[in-house]
């Protein structure tokens, strides 16, 4: 196609399409010196001839002005017009008569440029099959769900709220935020399309004109919405987009998803675009090009007939009608409660029935004994919950004794009976019945007993003399006794320690003053749960001076307390002299995109893992005092330890300053990523002094016992499915290259320490049952992928047998069929196929975007593992653990597949 030589050119659209000609172009010409005469007539600005421009010939075909309405052409139908058609023919003509001349020289022009140049081949003849009418339908939304935009109504709402003080003028600028586009670069650049194609002059528009830009918005034709995105792109407005407005909608969609290296790299990526759609360089793409590449069908699995069937059948399992017998309901409910929560069942069901008992002990035994006739129940209520009180601070310090419960999951089959995921939680819950009997005992004794005791007379207080000595009628004179200040100082600072330990405390979640505020977070809790040292020392006081009581035998709150406190005090001197036998050293230190350190670390000799683990760091530089949990990213199989921490709070602000700080010299470049290899280095960076406690058992270790495993990590979260990824990897490799690739490490480095010890033979004998995995990395900085690209490369390349399938999902990029999106998605499936990498993660693993649909990710795996166990390992936020789990209970009631959830706590 040609551009002429008038003053204005643009696309012809036949009445009722919009849709230029296939084969052939057409202009408008606008020629103020021959149309003076009509527009003084008629009041016209302009007329539109149509033309078709063919390869060897230009000819008109037809002459119209904008005010006419008819089916056809002025110049076609002369015979409908009236007197002042009449004059307009006649203006037309003349006009057609002026332009002759340059029509010729632009066919002159058309021929010799065919002749230079081959043509641009034509265009199939583009029929739609099913899958791409439906991706026609589902495509190019400028308005999605996701906005939450009610409809017009709700767009009227918001226009009048913003247009108040306007006098009913919506201003270009607030455009986005009426009609509920977030991204405003994208919603001007659409509002500036819409402009142009209602001819709409200045910045604001009216009602009217809003509700004509919204119902054009919405619109369900696609060919509609493709012409709006074309028109957003083609700013000059003249049908072709040149490599400059192609890079511009790079740019803007990049913008609005928040990808940023996509924006620093228009340049490339326009060009990659103009080479695939411009093969013959004619310096312009067309919209039907566009049109071909944005229906191109969705990548999905070729499925069978077997499984399309078993999908259907799967999809009627999974709507379980509700019974109206309200019996029927409450059976199925408690039914499935107790077979998903066994181990927790029998464990709550032991703990609660031994509380029972002991209270009911104690209540019955005073009840009997001379000082229920003075204090009445409340002596008995006092004692039944001192009884609890004492196997509960017993019992709290168990579920933290991580060692122990490592050895036991590990080295022991009591996981299969034993809730261990669930240790921490069990922490919890004993903390919640200490809070409990705390209340009984020291209500009953403070507002109860004590009153009594004084109000008693002389005859009714003689059994209490050997206990309480000659009595007093003065409050305080209890409150002041060993029992009574040990017992109040207890209250205090377990009250501190609980109340910094609830979530709203411990991650600042409550909106505090400044000076506040320093006395919280995770600083605040690690302190105040060291207060535990005094409340015993006060507990085992209180215990000894214990009211009623005179014989040392029957004191026994030392007996509850002496093997938990020994166990855990063994556990402490095990975690330093561990820590400190053996110094680690630091090989390579990176700070990544995202406020993410990675350290890698000497693998001392004795310190054995498994996948999923985590451990203990520490930094005396920052703090001597301080022990931080992170999971561990590398494999059983490597040479080294590495970590990944998200910078979250103060601590690990200080940790990421200090290791900044040495690689800082080494690039000075406040752009790239600070590293520091010592290996590299003829001298080694001083690197602050870190020392590690572990490993820890955690919930996703266990998932060799699974053929089939489900990991979702959300952000940083993905840490400990890395490892796990590692490990399945260095299994496919096999166990030869493994030892292979050790030797080759222990020999080229030069940092001591660093040798791994040969497998031993539990860990050779291991059985490796994981056949399958499907990994799910959510997250939604686009850096964030350069925190595990090579582990994601290394699995792209090594995993022949499609053993593990990645699927990264960028949340920061509207869903797909989003108009914001739709140039990402094209732009991502032109560059994967043609240099193998994807655009947003930087990968080889093509990534998705917006949230994945987790009961479709459900279905999929059941349909294609049924009747088998599926370990299902989350560790993120805690927002998605609730739908998560409802779904695996949901899979495994209804369909032969059976999810077993497991969450990670920290």
């Amino acid at each position: 196609m040609q551009k002429l030589g008038f003053e204005d050119a643009r696309y012809y659209y036949p009445s009722g399409t919009e849709k230029p000609y296939r084969g052939q172009s057409s202009a408008v010409i606008k020629n103020t010196a021959s149309t003076s005469r009509y527009y003084e007539e008629d009041r016209q600005p302009y007329v539109e001839i149509s033309l078709d421009i063919h390869d060897d010939y230009v000819s008109v075909y037809g002459l119209k002005s904008p005010d006419h309405t008819g089916p056809g052409s002025i110049y076609e139908e002369p015979g409908r017009q009236g007197r002042s058609g009449r004059r307009s023919n006649s203006g037309l003509k003349r006009i057609a008569s002026s332009v002759s001349t340059k029509l010729k020289r632009v066919a002159s022009s058309v021929s010799s440029s065919s002749a230079r140049k081959p043509p641009r081949p034509p265009l199939a003849n583009f029929r739609r099959s099913k899958s791409r009418a439906e991706q026609a339908l589902k495509g190019l939304k400028f308005i999605t769900k996701t906005d939450g935009v009610a409809g017009w109504p709700g767009v009227e709402k918001r226009f009048h709220e913003i247009t108040e003080n306007s006098y009913g003028l919506l201003h270009r600028s607030r455009f986005g935020e009426c009609i509920g586009i977030n991204s405003k670069d994208f919603a001007l650049a659409l509002f500036d399309a819409l402009r142009r194609r209602e001819n709409v002059s200045g910045d604001s528009i009216n009602k009217k004109q809003l509700e004509n830009f919204w119902k054009q918005i919405t619109d369900q034709d696609f060919d509609s919405r493709l012409r709006i995105f074309f028109a957003m792109v083609d700013r000059d407005a003249d049908g072709k987009l040149n490599e400059c407005e192609v890079k511009e909608i790079i740019s803007l969609s990049a913008s609005a998803n928040e990808l940023e290296n996509i924006r620093k790299q228009a340049d490339e990526y326009a060009a990659l675009i103009m080479e695939t759609l411009d093969p013959y360089h004619y310096g312009y793409i067309m919209i039907e090009n566009l049109e071909v590449l944005l229906l191109q069908a969705p990548m999905e699995d070729i499925r069978d007939g077997e499984t399309k069937n078993l999908s259907k059948m799967l999809s009627q399992n999974l709507r379980v009608s509700q019974s109206r017998n309200l019996g029927e309901r409450v059976y199925r409910g408690v039914k499935y409660l107790v077979l998903d929560n066994w181990k927790r069942v029998w464990i709550m069901a032991l703990w609660i029935g031994v509380m029972a008992g002991l209270f009911t002990w104690k209540f019955m035994e005073y009840k009997k004994r001379s000082a229920y006739q003075v204090m009445g129940v409340c002596v008995c209520a006092a004692k039944g919950a001192a009884e609890t009180l004492k196997l509960n601070m017993a019992l709290i310090l168990l579920p933290v004794c991580r060692n122990t419960i490592t050895w036991l999951r590990t080295k022991t089959m009591l996981s299969a009976i034993v809730p261990f995921d669930d240790s921490l939680n069990f922490h919890k819950v004993i903390a919640i019945g200490i809070s409990v009997g705390v209340v009984i005992h020291a209500t009953s004794h403070l507002a109860c007993d004590f009153p009594r005791l004084i109000a008693a007379n002389e005859k009714t207080y003689e059994p209490m003399v050997k206990y309480f000595g000659v009595q007093t009628k003065r409050y305080m004179d209890f409150v002041q006794s060993v029992e009574g200040v040990t017992g109040i100082a207890m209250v205090i600072l377990m009250t501190i320690a609980f109340t910094l330990a609830t979530p709203w405390f411990r991650r600042n979640k409550l909106k505090l003053p400044g000076l506040l505020k320093k006395i919280t977070g995770f600083n605040a809790f690690w302190y105040s749960h060291h207060l535990f040292v005094i409340v015993y020392s006060l507990l085992i006081v209180h215990g000894y001076y214990v009211y009623l009581i005179k014989e040392w035998s029957k004191k026994t709150t030392w007996m509850y307390l002496m093997v938990p406190v020994v166990l855990y005090l063994s556990e402490r001197l095990i975690r330093a002299f561990r820590s400190g036998i053996e110094a680690v050293s630091i090989l390579k230190v990176a700070v990544l995109p995202g406020n993410v350190l990675s350290l890698q670390m000497s693998r001392p000799s004795n310190f054995r893992y498994k996948s999923g683990q985590y451990m203990y760091l520490n930094c005396s530089e920052v703090s001597s005092l301080e022990w931080h949990p992170f999971s561990i990213t590398s494999a059983p199989g490597d040479d080294y330890l590495s970590v990944h921490i998200r910078v979250l709070g103060d601590w690990t602000k200080q940790l990421r300053q200090l290791f900044s700080e040495v690689c800082k010299p080494r690039l000075p470049d406040e752009n790239r990523q600070n590293r520091g290899d010592p290996r590299l280095l003829n001298n080694i960076p001083n690197f602050p002094r870190i020392l590690i406690d572990g490993p820890y058992g955690a919930p996703a270790q266990d998932y060799k016992n699974f053929e089939v495993v489900l990991l979702v990590g959300l952000g940083i979260g993905a840490t400990p499915m890395i490892s796990i990824v590692k490990d399945i990897i260095n299994n496919i490799k096999g166990n030869g290259d493994e030892e292979e690739g050790r030797n080759s490490n222990r020999l080229q480095s030069p940092i001591r320490n660093m040798a791994t010890p040969p497998l031993s033979p539990a860990r050779r004998s291991e059985t490796f049952r994981t056949k399958r995995a499907y990994f799910y990395w959510v997250t939604r900085e686009q850096g964030s992928f350069d925190w595990f690209k090579n582990v994601m490369d290394e699995v792209a390349l090594t995993d022949r047998n499609k053993v593990i399938e990645l699927h990264n999902y960028c949340t920061s990029v509207y869903e797909e069929g989003d108009a914001r999106s739709a140039l990402i998605t094209m732009l991502q499936s032109l560059h994967h196929a043609k240099h193998g990498v994807d655009v947003v993660s930087g990968t080889r693993v093509m990534s998705h975007f917006a949230k994945p649909n987790w009961r479709s990710v459900y279905k999929r795996i059941a349909v294609k593992h049924p009747k088998t166990r599926v370990g299902v390992f989350y560790c993120g936020a805690a927002g998605l653990v609730k739908e998560l789990r409802h779904l695996a209970l949901d899979f495994t009631h209804n369909t032969s597949t059976k999810f077993c959830f497991h969450k990670e706590n920290f």
